[in-house]
């Protein structure tokens, strides 16, 4: 009797795990419970926003996976090898900042004038330490540039040309404004499609030393103008990371992810309500932003080693890890 229950149980764990990795079956969170708390958990997500299957080619969709695994495996080796949580996250997002895929760094959306315009924040959980860009077009990778920004200076958030001074007395690597055209994204701009919101990247991490960390990095909205800054380098809104509850990375349409200061809020919620990682994120996401007319997305990790990959729009290009072997990609809800 107790081998058929090994089996069957052995059986049920390879179905699970084959799931993970199929847009329509991914969970969207997990429960540590009893269990052992793992020595690390990953959760990135690539953008929230209106997807549709049937633009979604075959090659496209293997694209995107594959930027998406490739960023988890960075973060996995990092993690594996003693590395820190906030060192995975700034690794990782700058993974997906090299791709044209992503609404960040390399592949930012165009402004209304035909610019790149970038915003990027980091958190450290341990100490609430935090630095954020905003209104950049220079620098190669924002997200190093926050990182920067926290560690090597007073401030936590610099903007446009003040960010990119920093950013060259720090050694960070200064690039031509050709280097972000995507000639996709200029056609974005072009036809203006309402449908082109998602991109924005992030990732939010729990190391092996208990400590947690969170980033977020973005190209903003296609069309913005008057240097309009939405919440992905905004602490609290786009990102926060706290060591006593969880780390949040943000996605969606930044307005109301700033009024409802939603990362922190979940938190928040965490922190004085008692509720569970998911519960919080469900409550934020799926209730508040919803009745407010928000949409978009996040992803999580709490202290306990739970993830919550939570989004109220069609799709999220969102992955998770963990130290225990579970892992899983997906796009579509």
């Amino acid at each position: 009797m107790k081998t058929i229950q090994t089996i069957t149980l052995v059986v049920l764990s390879i179905f699970w795990l084959q799931s993970c990795t199929k847009d329509t079956k991914q969970k969207s969170s997990n429960t540590t419970g009893s269990q052992e708390k793992p020595a690390y958990v990953i959760a990135i997500h690539g953008g929230a926003g209106v997807m549709s299957r049937d633009k979604m080619t075959d090659s496209l969709q293997m694209a995107y996976t594959s930027k998406l695994q490739e960023a988890l495996d960075t973060a996995k080796m990092i993690l594996t090898n003693g590395g820190t949580a906030l060192e995975a996250v700034e690794r990782t997002i700058q993974v997906l900042e090299a791709s044209p895929l992503f609404n960040a760094g390399r592949g930012a959306v165009f402004t209304h004038d035909g610019h790149n315009e970038m915003d990027a924040s980091i958190m450290d959980g341990s100490n609430l330490n935090a630095g954020a860009v905003a209104g950049v077009g220079d620098i190669k990778s924002p997200i190093e540039a926050a990182r920067y920004v926290m560690t090597n200076s007073d401030h936590v958030l610099l903007s446009g040309k003040g960010a990119s001074d920093f950013a060259r007395s720090q050694g960070l690597e200064i690039v031509d404004s050709s280097y972000f055209f995507t000639e996709r994204r200029w056609q974005s701009l072009q036809n203006m499609l309402k449908d082109e919101k998602h991109g924005t990247v992030g990732c939010a991490v729990l190391d092996k030393y208990g400590n947690l960390a969170a980033g977020t990095s973005t190209g903003g909205m296609t069309n913005k103008r008057f240097n309009r800054i939405g919440d992905s380098p905004i602490i609290g809104a786009g990102t926060y990371a706290n060591n006593a509850t969880c780390a949040v990375s943000a996605t969606g349409h930044g307005e109301f992810f700033i009024r409802y200061t939603v990362a922190h809020d979940i938190s928040a919620l965490m922190e004085y309500k008692g509720l569970s990682l998911q519960d919080a994120a469900d409550e934020v996401i799926n209730n508040k932003l919803v009745a407010a007319g928000g949409d978009g997305g996040i992803i999580a990790v709490d202290k306990d080693g739970n993830y919550a990959l939570v989004f109220n729009t069609p799709g999220m290009f969102r992955a998770f890890a963990k130290s225990t072997g579970e892992e899983g990609i997906a796009i579509f809800k």
